[in-house]
């Protein structure tokens, strides 16, 4: 039984030190200047692609383009600079296709990178909330084992006069 009390005890010491750790890594995250991490130009720009890329006017605006330019192309209206199988307007959304993908993996990289970052941070709040949770059950123990022990210490003080009181002769 000692033995499971000094594996139990250096475990609980691991367990301090960890939250020790982690109080004082939240500390230095919470005192640190907001500002510490700014984008780089390129950063921004990847962003700014990205977000333009992936929204419902950047569909609309080459949706409209691409209509305008077949429409164009097959009435003749203003010569017939690029005719049916429409060889310029694949090189021209090939060419756009080209140079969106590696702004749109640059931003996915970086926001993957945020995403990291935040599920470590999740990690250690979650492991210092269990070990506070520990250490206040711990501290609970303790203070119900002292109750129990004073309960037990107010019962054998009353035992104790009950007996001497049934030990003195009765006066009528």
């Amino acid at each position: 039984m000692d033995g499971e009390t000094r594996v139990m005890h250096k475990l609980h010491e691991t367990e301090e030190r960890l939250l020790d750790e982690l109080r004082t890594l939240r500390r230095s995250h919470r005192t640190a200047r907001k500002d510490a991490y700014k984008l780089t130009l390129g950063q921004r720009i990847a962003d700014d692609v990205a977000e333009m890329m992936g929204s419902w006017t950047f569909i609309i605006v080459q949706s409209t383009i691409l209509f305008i330019w077949i429409v164009l192309n097959i009435t003749a209206y203003v010569q017939q600079w690029d005719p049916y199988p429409f060889i310029l307007l694949n090189l021209a959304l090939s060419f756009q296709a080209a140079y969106a993908a590696p702004f749109i993996m640059m931003s996915q990289n970086r926001q993957q990178d945020i995403d990291r970052k935040a599920a470590e941070h999740d990690y250690q709040v979650n492991v210092k909330a269990e070990l506070e949770i520990e250490l206040l059950h711990q501290k609970i123990d303790e203070l119900r084992e002292k109750e129990v022990l004073a309960l037990s210490d107010s019962v054998k003080q009353l035992i104790d006069l009950l007996q001497k009181a049934s030990a003195q002769p009765r006066t009528a």
